[in-house]
């Protein structure tokens, strides 16, 4: 057993993933991102110059390699796999130093071959070597010449009459692609027409091409006669439903998380409490890429999820160790409550509340970005949505996140629920900076014409006069003076005195 004390706590969680088995690139890419996050100038440098370090085998007789020849083959591809993924942030220096010590392998896997030279190709290192081996080379050609003969019939030919005589036994099903398979290999024989031989071959191989082709019309004219009949019984499809792709469903889910998707669906379906073993179900969710997140979302159909599930769902997801990554957070966050908050045509559910309120406080800036701002976006959002982000934003956000609501209110139109939170946001007295307090007195002058009557907007005007006052410039003053002259509330004078008493503006 090798010894991995040379590598520090980091560099061991890398390794860790990256034998966990065929899903070990991806493993650790979650795990490379998660460290960045935590220490944005980590690098992997010291990582990969321990990999290369020379290390004395057990076996004997004692010799002295890499140890990064010393791990097992599927290390060595996942690890391949995960440098190309990041190639781009790494030195180029580290990467060939690594791609030499696994060129020392007396064992080289054709595999880890290929994509090493595939790497230095997209590091622009001039490589005149072909991907494939030099086995893989002397296969092909003796492949080709057991092929080609001459003086007989044989070849190309030969081998596919083989082949077409197999599957005449085979159901009418898979008959047409293969005589579209047939065809598109007949096309790649080339033969010495200077031999008399040879031509001989030559008119015997299109003789086999003629036939083919005739049998793929009679398949044809079949196919198209059962396709008429189908689509006598089928609505029309439009132009645009022609043109979208095949949706994808659960069946590309790999087989491990097919069995949690079970679980899970099985453990949602319950009415008995929930133990630590039906928390552990979740971990699946740190072992997914986003794709495969929303395809489990979908299949969970967590969209329409019975509310009284979501507490102990959330509680689950909560408890899981290490912390989702952020993409995973939002796709999950995306698809369990989304739909939820966007159809509110009443104040929010307390089982709503409590999950979306524990999310959002555990992921903050997921939840900015996969429901806070879609719900901003929506052109009708109502009281209930504007009451349920404004407990968020009393209760579950700091500064920071607060501020970057407040920005994604530039990107929309007002409305009367949306004035309700900018007013939560600004009583919550986010960190205005010089540019982002103009951009927004900007966008207060820009929508003075449509709430000239609005007493919520003439009241948050009013708190961005006495609350913020020391970030009012001479030019917000001027630019806030004429949006105030078209205010028709009772505040206007309030407003107009408040405005006044700002005097140490330049």
């Amino acid at each position: 057993m090798m010894s991995l004390s040379r590598f520090d706590g980091q560099s061991k969680l890398l390794l860790r993933s990256l034998m966990s088995g065929a899903s070990g690139a991806h493993r650790a890419l979650t795990v490379f991102h998660k460290q960045q996050r935590a220490n944005p100038d980590m690098s992997l440098c010291h990582f990969i110059e321990t990999l290369c370090h020379d290390e004395v085998t057990e076996e004997q007789p004692f010799t002295v390699k890499p140890l990064v020849c010393l791990f097992p083959p599927l290390f060595k591809q996942n690890l391949l796999s995960f440098i190309y993924l990041i190639h781009s942030v790494l030195p180029q220096r580290s990467v060939l130093h690594l791609l030499k010590c696994l060129g020392q392998d007396p064992h080289p896997n054709p595999w880890i071959s290929a994509v090493g030279q595939q790497l230095k190709r997209s590091l622009g290192v001039h490589n005149e070597e072909p991907l494939y081996t030099p086995l893989c080379s002397q296969r092909l050609k003796e492949l080709s010449q057991h092929l080609i003969t001459n003086g007989e019939t044989g070849g190309w030919a030969k081998c596919l009459s083989g082949q077409r005589e197999g599957s005449e036994s085979q159901g009418d099903s898979g008959s047409s692609e293969v005589g579209t398979q047939r065809k598109r290999k007949l096309c790649l024989v080339t033969l010495d027409s200077s031999d008399e031989d040879a031509g001989q071959h030559s008119k015997r191989t299109k003789m086999d091409v003629c036939d083919i082709d005739r049998v793929d019309a009679e398949e044809r004219n079949v196919n198209e006669e059962t396709s008429e009949r189908l689509e006598g019984d089928a609505p029309t499809a439009t132009p645009a439903e022609e043109l979208q792709p095949a949706p994808v469903t659960s069946d590309f889910l790999p087989e491990h998380i097919k069995v949690s998707v079970l679980q899970i669906k099985e453990l949602l379906e319950s009415q008995t409490e929930w133990d630590q073993s039906s928390i552990d179900v979740f971990q699946v969710l740190n072992n997914c890429d986003v794709t495969q997140v929303e395809l489990l979302c979908s299949s969970l159909n967590l969209p329409d999820l019975l509310e009284h599930t979501l507490p102990k769902l959330c509680s689950s997801v909560l408890s899981l160790s290490p912390d989702l990554s952020y993409s995973t957070a939002a796709a999950l966050i995306k698809s369990l409550l989304l739909k939820k908050v966007l159809s509110l045509s009443e104040p929010a559910s307390r089982c709503l509340v409590t999950a979306v309120t524990s999310l959002c406080s555990h992921y903050p800036r997921p939840m900015c970005h996969a429901l806070i701002g879609p719900v901003l976006m929506e052109k009708n959002i109502g009281n209930p949505q504007a009451e349920l982000l404004n407990r968020l934003i009393e209760g579950c956000l700091d500064s920071h996140y607060r501020l970057l609501l407040l920005q994604m209110t530039f990107k929309i139109s007002w409305s009367e629920p949306v004035l309700s939170m900018i007013h939560s946001l600004l009583d919550s007295k986010p960190d205005f900076n010089e540019e982002v307090f103009t951009q927004f007195t900007e966008q207060l002058v820009s929508q003075a014409p449509l709430f000239t009557k609005s007493v919520k907007f003439a009241k948050m005007m009013l708190t961005v006069l006495t609350k913020y006052s020391s970030h009012v410039t001479g030019a917000h003053k001027h630019s806030l003076s004429s949006c105030l002259t078209v205010n028709e509330t009772f505040l206007k004078k309030s407003l107009q005195a408040a405005l006044k008493r700002i005097t140490h503006t330049t």
